[in-house]
């Protein structure tokens, strides 16, 4: 960025500038966000492969903004049809909801009682806030009363858990795929996420999240692996 004197007189183009500068500066925040939790990360957790398995953060490049003078053209005057709304996909869910005359308007003023002949049908998109739950986890354990076990046989049996991309960790395979989609795919910054989740009630940290893109990046070494294979 130049001197002062080199920025924009218009107001629009100072705007677009400081947006940019805030997107910059989130990107950094959470690039130091991922380069600290490897910092303080076991030293089993320190290794080269680790870091090649961060996935990539977009870096906004800040232009100098240069005036524009916008052309003024002159459109002639023409008709244009008049487009319907575009019907709502069939694949999502209905419900139906019956908005129905009461019982005393059911009947015309000659004492006879209506007939249905028909009905009218309007559409409104619905959108269903997501929810936070918590998975409870329950194994049973079990053990033999009669005898106190035998050689090579544990007296208390229970069943093992399930694997799980990070062991003892409380995000479930849903939660860690929502929170990499919202960084990497919809440019959502972990300090967002946050807030998003705040508002459900949850305290999900930035530090935890960024611990947990890099564990997904290491999982998913492999598949990476055999993706280049195949580009090869």
């Amino acid at each position: 960025m130049g001197d002062i004197e080199n920025l924009p007189d218009d107001v629009g183009q100072l705007k677009h500038l400081v947006c940019d500068c805030y997107q910059q500066i989130n990107h950094l925040q959470d690039r130091v966000a991922l380069l600290q939790a490897a910092l303080y990360a076991p030293k089993s957790e320190k290794s080269k492969d680790l870091y090649q398995g961060i996935l990539p953060l977009p870096i906004v490049r800040i232009a100098e903004a240069k005036p524009v003078e916008v052309p003024v053209v002159e459109i002639p005057a023409h008709t244009r049809a008049k487009r319907g709304r575009k019907p709502l996909p069939d694949n999502l869910p209905r419900i139906e909801i019956t908005h129905d005359l009461p019982e005393d308007q059911k009947v015309c003023a000659c004492g006879a009682c209506l007939k249905r002949i028909g009905e009218e049908v309007s559409e409104k998109l619905d959108y269903v806030p997501a929810i936070m739950r918590v998975e409870r986890h329950i194994r049973p354990k079990y053990a033999c009363p009669a005898c106190d076990g035998e050689e090579g046989m544990p007296v208390v049996r229970i069943a093992p858990m399930p694997p799980q991309i990070i062991p003892k960790g409380i995000a479930t395979p849903s939660l860690l795929a929502q929170v990499i989609t919202a960084k990497f795919v919809d440019a959502m910054p972990f300090y967002r996420q946050t807030k998003q989740f705040a508002r459900l009630g949850v305290d999900i940290p930035r530090h935890s999240m960024s611990g947990w893109a890099m564990a997904v990046a290491k999982a998913l070494e492999p598949l990476h692996e055999l993706f280049q294979a195949e580009i090869r």
